[in-house]
């Protein structure tokens, strides 16, 4: 089988997009007019050879639609990686550890519900009386419960009982 005549190559949307940048560099200079811009733009997204696409460009100094091997993608810029998670205390019930590891908005969580019923409080008291502000509260709770589910309220509750059994431990001495 013969290879097709490079005017007869298939192009892809890589070469579509450039084409249609080179056409607004040429509207931005004034070799283009709105009219001729749009009709041009249109005949680029249906084109479907590199003939058809060239042929757009016959009467148009450079820049021009090049085709080739298609240009690498810029390098996404390299994140470090989340630092580890510290080693999980061989003490603590399996629980406990997985409390420790949850992200620290997960964590922080269970301070939000109380501040709210504070803030509510003092919003209440001090700024306007509307029943309505003591719903904070409420949508706090529901919304973190529906996002983290129940069984991190159990690993939390766990690894608050550990500590607090840790804690009478060293008070009495029995550490």
């Amino acid at each position: 089988m013969s290879e097709p005549h490079p005017s007869e190559i298939r192009i892809g949307d890589a070469e579509r997009e450039q084409a249609l940048q080179a056409l607004g560099e040429h509207m931005s200079a004034g070799r283009l007019d709105i009219d001729e811009y749009g009709e041009r733009t249109a005949q680029v997204a249906t084109s479907k050879t590199r003939g058809e696409l060239l042929g757009l460009f016959r009467d148009l100094p450079d820049p021009k639609p090049v085709f080739g091997a298609a240009p690498k993608p810029a390098a996404a810029p390299v994140r470090p990686a989340r630092p580890p998670a510290p080693p999980p205390d061989p003490e603590l019930s399996p629980a406990a550890q997985r409390w420790q590891q949850r992200p620290l908005i997960q964590r922080l969580y269970p301070a939000l519900v109380p501040l709210s019923v504070m803030f509510s409080l003092f919003f209440f008291f001090a700024v306007a009386r509307v029943w309505p502000v003591f719903l904070l509260p409420v949508a706090i709770g529901i919304i973190g419960g529906s996002i983290f589910g129940d069984d991190w309220n159990r690993d939390r509750r766990a690894w608050e009982r550990e500590q607090r059994d840790r804690r009478r431990r060293r008070e009495r001495g029995q550490w």
